[in-house]
């Protein structure tokens, strides 16, 4: 019989052995979700503007959509939550042979729509098992640590659920939006309820190393709990009936009430730092999103806009903020954004701007889709250049 101080021992050796970036979930992932999101831009703009022709994929656009959600956004996902697993537990993180798998499983979903159209049609299916997958190990991860984080593990595997949803769609085996807006619905839930813990407190651990800390931001409480709690009903209606004006009204609400939700965390006060300034400005992107979505159910403004200032603002930014700082911190450096960072966040800022205007018809489209994809991808490269050397390298203070 396997003890708990036989894996413990087995995970040591395992991680001790392990290459570098096999040496925590957020190492593959991380990079892997850089590398998708400028791939998926890149080709979805190359067919959007004539430079590639339509039919290399089956239905481009929900290619596009798909990726952002299920492969690039759910990539970055499944990275945190293998780098939060441990700190949540307090056993070691998953590494080597196991991770390796993981990754592939997601690398090989990723891939399948451009080697046929036999596995164009089981991508997403291998996608939706890699998320199940990933629900079963979490949960597992999470079952003897704080019920809080219980949630996690069982929206990664809804998230899955929606992934398979879509690909029914996507085969033509059924005729629903379901998957990619239930898809969508999940990480927004994600990012209320993760920024809702990681935001004030890295807000309010700022303020108090710079000897700011007369009044802290406050920390979760029942207000933050009805936030939620309002934000799950409102999706939940949104999914069933997206064009009520009920719903869109609701919506309103809700963005209003995140809004003051980030207001609470006093974001102003610790603004000298790009890393923790970022986390706002993801968060106002998501009260904002939301407002518009809601303002899009009234018929006030188009669908687009406030998808892309849900995906491209709040979700983009959020996983920038996280990748970036989780990188520094976890391979030894210290949490301090230099000028590439600031970089990194100026030009996806600058991308999801013109991308909403775009969406609310101000401007030249043309003009607008290729500032934002230049923006994108400036982003996710300056990732890839400045941090993937970090994600691929040993910790630099030497602790495995």
């Amino acid at each position: 019989m396997i003890t708990n101080a036989d894996r413990l021992a087995q995970r040591k050796e395992r991680m001790r052995l392990s290459p570098a970036v096999l040496r925590g979930g957020f190492r593959p992932f991380f990079l892997g979700a850089a590398v998708w999101a400028i791939v998926t831009l890149v080709v979805w703009l190359a067919v959007l503007f004539g430079y590639l022709p339509s039919d290399v994929l089956r239905d481009p656009l929900a290619w596009h959509r798909h990726e952002m959600l299920f492969g690039f956004a759910g990539a970055a996902m499944a990275g945190f939550a293998l780098t939060a697993v441990p700190n949540w537990t307090g056993k070691l993180p998953i590494a080597g042979r196991p991770l390796l798998f993981l990754f592939a499983v997601w690398a090989v979903a990723r891939l399948a729509p451009f080697v046929g159209y036999t596995t164009a049609m089981v991508a997403p299916f291998i996608g939706a098992i890699f998320y199940i997958m990933l629900a079963i190990i979490l949960g597992r991860e999470v079952a003897h640590s704080s019920k809080r984080n219980v949630p996690v593990a069982m929206g990664i595997g809804l998230f899955g659920i929606f992934a398979a949803i879509d690909g029914a769609a996507h085969a033509g085996w059924i005729a629903s939006d379901l998957g990619w807006r239930g898809g969508f619905a999940i990480l927004i839930m994600m990012i209320a309820l993760i920024g809702g813990r990681i935001v004030p407190s890295f807000t309010h651990n700022w303020l108090a190393k710079n000897g700011r800390d007369e009044k802290l931001p406050a920390q979760p409480r029942r207000y933050d709990t009805m936030v939620l709690i309002s934000s799950a009903v409102a999706l939940l209606l949104f999914l069933n009936a997206p064009q009520s004006r009920f719903v869109g009204w609701l919506l309103l609400a809700v963005g209003l009430s995140h809004a003051v939700r980030l207001i609470r965390w006093q974001g102003w006060r610790a603004a000298r730092d790009p890393l923790v300034l970022v986390l706002h400005i993801a968060y106002g992107w998501l009260a904002a999103g939301l407002c518009l979505l809601g303002f899009a159910g009234l018929g006030f403004v188009p669908y687009v806009a406030a998808y892309h200032a849900l995906g491209g603002g709040a979700m983009a930014t959020m996983i920038l903020a996280v990748m970036t700082r989780a990188t520094l911190g976890h391979t030894g450096r210290e949490l301090r954004a230099g000028w590439l960072t600031t970089a990194i966040f100026l030009l996806l800022s600058i991308a999801a701007f013109t991308r909403v205007i775009a969406g609310l018809g101000i401007g030249d489209r043309t003009a607008l889709l290729a500032i934002a994809g230049v923006g994108w991808v400036g982003a996710f490269g300056l990732f890839c250049l400045g941090y993937g050397p970090k994600l691929w390298a040993p910790r630099i203070d030497g602790r495995p």
